[in-house]
């Protein structure tokens, strides 16, 4: 054989497994580091542990990697009253990029104090991070990060086991059982933190684990929730939407002079009283609605939207939020966002129903990629050449079965510890602000979880973090959470007769 063809067979056949372990890296491996940063004065110092944790099938067979990042302050010597926060991002697809680097973090990337891209990219330390507080471990489920299902499995199985409502919570649950007792973290308090469609998987996990692992939480904390599949009906559906018309005509400036001299906070609770008083029996009435009491409802709405009467009649008193986004600045040739709407964008023509792009996911999308990927190289000695995925393909996503509102409230209802928080920005179109309040009055009819629910706002979108006045706000909220949820020493976890509490 020629010498230089044998040499180049050899090569090959050394370079291809070294290429697959590349690409797809150990289902069951993680490299730790160690870190400090400042929070609230004083220095924290901290390991952080990031690799991927298997899935197992019924057989005991891997099917699956799960890359996680898990911060532990050191010097804790009992790690029995050391709180535990698992966090999870949403999209369903999307991976825990955003809280991990922006919100409660040691690290945060690096943007201006609204949340704009700066160059250069990279990071800094996150005054305000929870660390002090809370050890937190950040999950990215199937197909997010550089989380995988193993590469013999048929794309049906993958589908079936792990892109769905309740899938999605049924194998996350049991990771995060391996981990916990992995990490000997049984006796810690702990929490979830779910951001978007992290919040419908965090709710069915509270009950998952519960259930079926024997895992009692002591508080699930919500941030900019979905809807947790609690029904609405079209006329609730339409009339929900118009406070958060309100919050984002404010920030722009469009709303009659009355109203925009006074603060946002003053003139809400004025239009989500008209919202759950006069609009939804109104929007209830659907085309039977009295010609005069319709043109009286338009006039309403335009003062709380900044929109025209004729744009609200012409669409029946249910404006799109699509459309809103295109239309409220339309003369001014600009688009504004759908999960942030400070966020401005240009189309390509100033007519339509719909802006071109998301303004404010393209701004985050500029600043979060290079940061992530440069921090778990460059800082947590993560090495790998599998691509980090902000949203990953998991769609076709199963929805059907969504009780995980519902299923919230039980778990509560079984456990006198467990605490729920809301927190959500004002600007926010995607997942609005106050139908995350909904959610808490429907959530429990009989009123009796009610003491154990709180609600936050925050004058900025989705992802209110990324607004420094609400990263220290929020993160602060996160605190006094974690405090009102750990119950005294020696108290039981007992209802009683006398109270509702």
């Amino acid at each position: 054989m020629n010498k230089l063809l044998t040499i180049t067979i050899v090569c090959l056949l050394f370079a291809l497994p070294l290429q697959a372990q590349q690409l797809n890296t150990n289902m069951d491996s993680t490299v730790t580091t160690n870190g400090q940063v400042t929070i609230k004065g004083n220095l924290i110092k901290y390991t952080a542990t990031t690799g991927k944790q298997p899935v197992w099938d019924e057989k005991g067979k891997i099917i699956a990697g799960l890359y996680f990042t898990y911060y532990q302050r050191s010097g804790i010597s009992d790690k029995a009253k050391r709180p535990l926060i698992i966090s999870f991002n949403g999209g369903p697809g999307s991976a825990s990029v955003w809280m991990h680097i922006a919100y409660t973090g040691p690290k945060i990337l690096k943007i201006d104090d609204e949340g704009y891209p700066i160059q250069p990219y990279g990071i800094k330390d996150n005054p305000y991070s929870i660390l002090d507080v809370a050890d937190i471990v950040y999950v990215n489920p199937v197909n997010t990060g550089y989380s995988r299902a193993v590469s013999t499995m048929d794309p049906k199985e993958v589908s079936k086991r792990f892109f769905g409502v309740n899938p999605d919570i049924k194998y996350l649950a049991s990771w995060v059982n391996t981990f916990v007792t992995r990490q000997n973290r049984w006796e810690s308090p702990k929490y979830l933190i779910g951001e978007s469609y992290g919040t419908p998987r965090v709710s069915g996990l509270s009950l998952e684990l519960q259930n079926r692992h024997w895992m009692y939480l002591n508080g699930v904390i919500l941030v900019s929730p979905t809807g947790l599949g609690i029904e609405r009906g079209t006329a609730v559906e339409a009339a929900n939407y118009l406070p958060y018309y309100a919050a984002a005509a404010w920030h722009h400036k469009k709303l009659p002079a009355d109203l925009q001299a006074k603060d946002l906070t003053d003139i809400l609770p004025e239009i989500e009283a008209y919202t759950v008083n006069e609009l939804i029996p109104i929007m209830a009435k659907g085309g039977f609605l009295p010609e005069a009491e319709k043109n009286k409802a338009a006039a309403r709405i335009a003062k709380y939207t900044g929109l025209s009467e004729k744009v609200i009649l012409e669409h029946n008193l249910r404006i799109p939020k699509r459309f809103f986004w295109k239309e409220l600045l339309r003369d001014e040739g600009f688009h504004i966002g759908r999960l942030d709407s400070r966020y401005l964008g240009i189309d390509r023509m100033d007519a339509g129903e719909r802006p071109d792009y998301s303004a404010e996911l393209t701004s985050w999308l500029h600043s979060f990629t290079p940061a992530i990927n440069y921090y778990i190289k460059k800082h947590l000695n993560y090495d790998t050449d599998l691509k980090y995925n902000m949203f990953g393909p998991v769609h076709p996503w199963d929805r059907s079965g969504n009780t995980t509102g519902e299923d919230l409230r039980q778990a509560m209802a079984q456990n006198p510890y467990l605490h729920v928080m809301v927190q959500a920005g004002y600007f926010d179109g995607g997942t609005d602000y106050f139908n995350s309040k909904y959610n808490l009055w429907q959530m429990d009819p009989s009123g009796k979880l009610r003491e154990r629910m709180s609600w936050h706002g925050y004058r900025s979108g989705h992802m209110m973090y990324l607004r420094n006045e609400d990263l220290e706000t929020s993160n602060e909220h996160i605190r006094e959470f974690i405090k009102l949820s750990t119950p005294k020493e020696g108290q039981p976890a007992q209802y009683h007769r006398n109270s509702k509490k």
